[in-house]
């Protein structure tokens, strides 16, 4: 499921801002925490899984910035989302399922 919501968050058409300033990042912070949490739970603590994760950030900011109309890739998006996944990993550790 997270999977999901980070394809329709991240390569979906923008819906533009929300008027709160930094509210993307937030959402970026929380979709890669929700991606690393549950690769956690699904594969362990092995560091491929983390790194995954952490290689998608960059990946879906440069594909949206290249390949994507109507979206552009932002570097502190990927700073959000790798603080998210690293937040997640942690998380995911304490609240296993």
């Amino acid at each position: 499921m997270a999977v999901l919501v980070s394809l329709v968050v991240l390569f979906g058409p923008s819906a533009g801002g929300s008027g709160l300033p930094g509210a993307d990042k937030v959402v970026h912070l929380l979709v890669f925490a929700a991606l690393a949490a549950t690769a956690r739970w699904r594969f362990g603590a092995v560091l491929p899984a983390l790194l995954a994760v952490g290689a998608y950030a960059p990946f879906s900011e440069l594909l949206q910035a290249l390949a994507l109309s109507g979206r552009n890739g932002d570097p502190l998006d990927v700073v959000a989302d790798l603080t998210g996944a690293a937040l997640g990993w942690v998380v995911g550790r304490r609240l296993r399922p």
